[in-house]
């Protein structure tokens, strides 16, 4: 880790100027250190899960008596027809592997290590005899010999559920599984309620796998649109705006006027020949309509006297989209950061559901109800996973903010550097060495206080799900807005610590330091981070909404003249999702750099004023957007106070 010479300078005055990209120490390293000591501990539950025997029986499999396949076992006490040398019988079979457990979320099913899996429909006993006469595999139970299938009263018992469904063993785990998918149609049927006809079920599946060529084609074409909108936006975000703000005043004065024309239509319609009920429903729906009316006014005037106060503060927004266009063009990996965030999520995910596998079959063996072998952790070590689900969160956490201070890093390089032929070639890379030399600590708290407020959340979502249909409607109001409550923080930490990490990536602060200052410039800039969050939001929800739309269209062309299905419902819904998360991962790091640039420019204007010695960083589109500014404001006279204090320089305050 590129270490400090002293982590205390860290701690300096709140009143001091900043100067950014000028000194550069470690910051936070006791949270560096409980973050490694934490990872230590992810490490010890995946080394204990393997070295207890999990690994053999998770990637071999084992069969309802503790067996594990492929190997020869150990005599289990007490335990019947455990012991067996199961070296030639490789395989997991289940006597009836449709039989889900929905609820414990596993198969209700008698377990046996077989030579080789049925890869036909046995129909009859008479097939499951020959099947193992000729194959060697048999699949009835240890106690049953071949010979026996035919004739023994217990087979209906000991032999699988007739018809065998034809089957083939699982990649790397040697589980015999049914190849035909109707197999599993009560557990789909489980999760899509909607479906209540098998057949629907099937033509929708069948949809999906005959035009997987065509889906894949698709979400290729919405990543293409993404990049390309992320690089004309720019140019567009003044139409954007404009397009808003006229659908926004013709939305808001159509809607009152619709309402006050339905009340006074209403209000002159003859009541003579109206009976009393229907009379009483008239006068409801007639106050009705005046309250919706006189509710609807009141909205389109406070909505026309924010948009009138916010109207010099959406070309800020407009200026700092176009200059985030160029930071795309002059820092271009930029475009590429959701492909290795999305790659370090997927590998640390891949690795903890391994972890997590490997724990489920962990511990010594007891024998259940039904006489059948479990293996269960006793003592503290049952806790582990817990553990393991609060590593999940937290370090997936983490990754996530060592994007967000990857890329506020290269934007702040960006803005920072008076001549832009003065960039380092790979800004990205100068970014991700001053993280991993200097600031992981600061990452590891920012992400830590995410997990602290996301835990309780999860625990009460789980609760809810648990007490669905028994909690009174109190208790449900209380958990949704507990839920709500902590969403809405996570939402506010989470913008804050975008900040506190560009306030870093500037000053070399630590988080606590940085978070603060980031916070005093934000309220400071409190119009300005209102209309960029509402304008500039609305304006990349567009975009998403564009480009789903426009590959939506896509794949309804398409689609339409497949003749090989009947039902394209599912493919073209499984295309629009897939497009929305990439358009949303690609635009967040657009709005991600908008935000940076927004902390750097708030900085620059309050410690830069123009004059020599006190140039300003920021680029010639916001010069000329300061430039407006001061020209209004002094036509503006005393009506332009409230901005003239926004861009008064401000000096630090010397002790």
């Amino acid at each position: 880790m590129g270490c400090c010479s002293s982590a205390s300078s860290a701690a300096q005055s709140s009143k001091r100027e900043w100067k950014p990209l000028e000194d550069r120490s470690c910051t936070d390293i006791p949270w560096l250190l409980l973050f490694i000591l934490f990872c230590i501990g992810m490490g010890f539950i995946c080394g204990f899960s393997v070295a207890t025997g999990a690994a053999a029986r998770l990637v071999s499999g084992y069969d309802s008596y503790g067996n594990i396949c492929g190997q020869k076992n150990a005599k289990l006490e007490a335990i019947p027809n455990s012991g067996m040398d199961h070296t030639h019988r490789k395989y997991v079979f289940f006597l009836d592997p449709c039989n889900l457990d929905l609820i414990n979320r596993k198969i209700k099913s008698v377990a046996l290590c077989v030579a080789a899996c049925p890869r036909q429909e046995l129909k009859t006993l008479s097939d499951v005899q020959k099947f193992a006469e000729i194959n060697g595999s048999a699949l009835c139970s240890y106690n049953l010999k071949p010979s026996e299938y035919t004739t023994s009263s217990k087979a209906s018992v000991l032999c699988p559920k007739l018809p065998v469904p034809a089957s083939a063993p699982i990649p790397f785990f040697h589980r015999c599984a049914p190849v035909n998918i109707s197999c599993y149609a009560k557990f789909a049927e489980a999760l899509i309620t909607f479906v209540s006809d098998n057949s629907v079920l099937h033509r929708l599946i069948s949809g999906v796998m005959t035009s997987k060529e065509i889906i894949l084609g698709l979400c290729l074409l919405s990543l293409v649109l993404s990049m390309i909108l992320m690089v004309i936006i720019r140019y567009i975000s003044r139409i954007l705006v404009w397009i808003l703000t006229i659908l926004l005043i013709l939305g808001s004065l159509g809607g009152t006027g619709v309402l006050w024309w339905l009340y006074a239509k209403q209000r002159k319609s003859p009541k003579e020949a109206v009976i009393p009920e229907q009379l009483q429903v008239a006068e409801d729906n007639l106050r009705a309509l005046l309250i919706y009316a006189i509710s609807a006014t009141v909205f389109t005037v406070i909505l026309f006297l924010i948009m009138l106060v916010m109207r010099k503060r959406v070309a800020l927004t407009i200026a700092l989209f176009h200059v985030a266009g160029k930071v795309f063009i002059h820092l271009p990996l930029l475009v590429f950061q959701p492909f290795w965030t999305f790659f370090a999520l997927v590998l640390f995910w891949v690795y903890w559901i391994m972890t997590l596998l490997f724990l489920g079959t962990t511990g010594s063996a007891v024998q259940n109800d039904q006489g059948f072998v479990e293996f269960r952790v006793s003592g503290p070590l049952q806790y582990m996973w817990w553990y393991h689900v609060v590593g999940l969160i937290w370090i997936s956490e983490f990754i996530l903010a060592c994007q967000q201070m990857t890329v506020a890093g290269a934007v702040v390089t960006y803005y920072f550097t008076r001549d832009k032929r003065n960039l380092p070639f790979t800004p990205i890379l100068a970014s991700v060495n001053r993280l991993i030399r200097y600031h992981l600590g600061t990452v590891a708290k920012g992400s830590f206080i995410i997990t602290l407020v996301k835990i309780p959340r999860m625990i009460l979502m789980y609760i809810h799900s648990q007490l669905k249909g028994k909690e009174n409607a109190c208790a449900r109001c209380v958990l949704k807005s507990c839920i709500c409550c902590l969403w809405c923080l996570e939402k506010c930490l989470n913008y804050l610590n975008q900040n506190a990490y560009t306030a870093t990536a500037i000053n070399s602060t630590n988080f606590c330091t940085s978070a603060k200052d980031a916070f005093v410039i934000l309220v400071e800039n409190a119009l300005r981070v209102a209309a960029i969050n509402t304008v500039g939001d609305f304006m990349l929800f567009l975009g998403k909404v564009l480009i789903v739309c426009s590959t939506g269209l896509a794949g309804i062309m398409l689609l339409n003249y497949q003749q090989d299905y009947t039902v394209w419902v599912l493919p073209l819904i499984i295309v629009c999702l897939f497009a929305f998360l990439v358009a949303h991962c690609f635009l967040s790091i657009y709005e991600m750099v908008v935000d940076v640039l927004f902390l750097c420019f708030a900085i620059d204007t309050k410690y830069n004023d123009g004059s020599p010695g006190r140039e300003f960083y920021m680029d010639k589109v916001l010069m000329e957007f300061v430039e407006n500014s001061r020209k209004a404001m002094k036509e503006a006279g005393k009506g332009g106070v409230a901005d003239a204090r926004e861009l008064k320089p401000m000096q630090a305050c010397e002790n």
